[in-house]
């Protein structure tokens, strides 16, 4: 099964010198999790709703501060064609839960772990994808 089949197409997206303030109530009225920041389109950076917990109100930082500052670059992506096996590994390899999707250039759009979960039926994908991208929950030294 190709990534195109189980990716969602319609991609929320801002340019970087947005508000981070912007982007947190852009989050709120699309009911998602994170914002691909493209100037033109050119992705520059990937934001979450973690990333702006953790790096602007644990840290009591600005929320008017440009959200480019606060996105993890460079972003990993993948292709429509790409195996949904290969779009596994890469997302593991990379600790990551989402992975934008490219056609050539052109943002085409995203799938995520919850995506492939659900469409796919494969509980193992979840757990896969989740220990590589919090191996601390999962690997910790648990004292003694």
């Amino acid at each position: 099964m190709e990534i195109r089949e189980v990716m969602t197409e319609e991609v929320v997206t801002a340019p970087p010198d947005c508000p981070a303030r912007q982007v947190a109530e852009l989050m709120r009225e699309r009911n998602v999790g994170s914002v691909i920041l493209l100037d033109g389109v050119e992705i520059v950076g990937f934001v979450t709703d973690r990333d702006l917990a953790l790096s602007i109100v644990a840290d009591g930082r600005s929320a008017d501060e440009p959200v480019l500052g606060h996105s993890s670059a460079p972003v990993v992506t993948g292709r429509p064609g790409m195996d949904v096996d290969e779009a596994v590994e890469l997302m593991a390899r990379n600790g990551i839960r989402r992975l934008p999707i490219l056609d050539g250039e052109r943002l085409t759009g995203i799938v995520t772990l919850d995506d492939l979960a659900i469409r796919i039926g494969d509980g193992t994908i979840t757990a896969t994808v989740t220990r590589a991208a919090l191996p601390g929950f999962y690997f910790f030294d648990r004292g003694g």
